[in-house]
């Protein structure tokens, strides 16, 4: 028999598993819910810190409990915040655990705490800056459980329904500080256990972004991929046992025969997705190199009108090629330069979530300069976002300078992720749109976009729609994200001749 030890996030315990209890029970397996201490289980002792040790031992008591019967198949389940307390008692009881289940969780490594994976920067420097104000560090002190509408800055909400909110707030509990600030201590024991990841896509990536990841080079989920880890998706937020139980079940049912999607390794012999030849065939051009930034040019001494094309992301420092020489890019930038248009292409340093700062200054420099270029016509300028560089947009329509004729976008993601804790940042171009006023915005909708990125074109387009912005929407049938290099169709080679043509309209007009 198949027995589930369920561990919970931060502020919750034991409740959140009821559903996805029942359900899993009533499919034969055995549950336990580990009631973590101050967190559902005992309280800490008076006077005593309550950290990331103490909830270890608690998962290590249920795990030794079961054992001790025999005969049964552990399956360590952890959500959010648990899954570090997980990790270390298995990394303790290896021989004992059959897989560990990452429940919409990240994959903490030896020495690092579990405020580090803390989506919301300005959250984690909150929690240290409580800690340090309670004079006792990390050993010591809690943190309160969000208020009902601050969740959000925790996960997504996404699926929740009111009276499972309403719950989820009135059952909070504080978490103890020293279970977010102690470090997370493995020997390497743990690595032998079998994992599967369980996606939230209302949260976060789901397994096509993975898969892009690891096409361009990502390290850690490039190991996922070689280790064959299966994944699994569920499209809601961050509380699946709350807004999906029954699916969760049945998730988690599968996990553990170890079924799921596992992603494609990286093979010399298999050509990445974004390394595929871009979809039109567009004559070489002259290019000239000078730092981060080439200059496709064409015919002429100009002063030209320029596209500058900024490349998505993350994308890991070791990336090889860089961006600018993904044919994506080069095609766009050749295919304008034939067209009487430099066509300019850059690599930032967009490496995590967290350097969209950096990377937004890259593309400002990298703008100044080619304007400053002689064969550039400074008050005609365009700028060109794809993927994850679409919250570099917001800074260019919130208030756009005269020489800015048009900002184009394809498969943008226009409000930052729920996993990526910058929802309080500037990076949030739905939000930016209003401000626009009449600059042309040209923006190249994949069909077959990600739920989790198409959400932030509706926003994006619900709030373009309410404030008169002059957007213009090129739909690609059947496209997928980064169809330039997926789709040769018919159809996409029409979508990129449209937007190049709306793109090139405006800054020639």
């Amino acid at each position: 028999m198949t027995v589930f030890i369920l561990v919970a996030g931060a502020f919750t315990g034991p409740h959140v598993w009821r559903d996805t209890a029942a359900r899993l029970t009533a499919d034969g397996a055995e549950v336990r819910t580990v009631a973590l201490t101050g967190l559902g289980g005992r309280p800490g002792d008076p006077g005593g810190a309550v950290d990331l040790e103490t909830h270890v031992a608690d998962v290590l008591a249920v795990i030794n409990a079961v054992a001790a019967a025999g005969g049964r198949e552990i399956v360590l389940v952890g959500h959010d915040y648990g899954i570090h307390p997980v990790l270390g008692a298995a990394d303790r009881r290896a021989g004992a655990i059959a897989r560990i289940v990452h429940l919409d969780a990240g994959m903490p490594r030896d020495g690092v705490p579990a405020l580090a994976a803390v989506p919301d920067q300005r959250l984690r420097e909150e929690v240290v800056e409580r800690a340090a104000g309670s004079g006792e560090g990390w050993s010591g002190g809690e943190l309160p459980p969000p208020a009902r509408d601050a969740w959000s800055r925790w996960g997504s909400t996404a699926g929740l329904s009111e009276a499972a909110l309403d719950g989820l707030t009135a059952l909070a509990a504080p978490q103890p500080l020293g279970t977010l600030l102690q470090p997370l201590r493995l020997t390497g024991a743990v690595a032998e256990v079998p994992v599967t990841g369980v996606l939230c896509t209302g949260n976060g990536p789901g397994v096509e972004m993975l898969q892009i990841l690891v096409d361009v080079g990502d390290p850690a989920v490039r190991a996922l991929a070689e280790a064959r880890v299966p994944f699994f998706e569920l499209p809601t937020g961050h509380w699946p046992m709350l807004s999906c139980p029954a699916e969760l079940a049945a998730t988690l049912i599968e996990a553990a025969s170890g079924a799921g999607h596992r992603l494609t390794a990286a093979d010399p012999a298999r050509t990445p997705a974004h390394l595929r030849p871009f979809l039109l065939d567009v004559p070489e051009r002259p290019r000239e190199r000078a730092g981060n930034t080439d200059l496709y040019l064409p015919d002429g001494p100009g002063p030209h009108p320029a596209v500058v094309f900024v490349h998505g992301g993350p994308v890991p420092a070791e990336a090889r090629p860089t961006p600018r020489d993904w044919p994506t890019l080069t095609g766009y930038a050749r295919h304008v330069a034939g067209q009487g248009v430099v066509g300019v292409t850059l690599d930032h340093r967009l490496h995590a979530v967290t350097d969209y700062e950096v990377a937004a200054a890259d593309v400002a420099d990298v703008v100044e300069r080619v304007r400053a270029d002689p064969r550039v016509d400074a008050d005609r300028v365009a700028l060109w976002f794809f993927s994850g560089g679409g919250p570099m947009a917001a800074d260019w329509l919130t208030n756009p300078p005269a020489w800015l004729r048009c900002v184009a976008a394809n498969y943008p993601i226009l409000s930052p992720l729920p996993s990526w804790g910058l929802d309080g940042t500037r990076f949030h171009p739905a939000r930016a749109v209003s401000h626009a006023g009449r600059l042309p915005v040209v923006l190249v909708r994949a069909e077959r976009e990600s739920a989790e990125i198409a959400a932030t074109v509706e926003e994006f387009l619900a709030e373009a729609a309410r404030c008169g912005a002059n957007v213009e929407v090129i739909d690609v049938p059947e496209g997928r994200h980064g169809f330039e290099t997926l789709d040769p169709t018919d159809g996409a080679r029409e979508a990129v001749h449209r937007a190049v043509g709306a793109v090139l309209g405006r800054l020639k007009g």
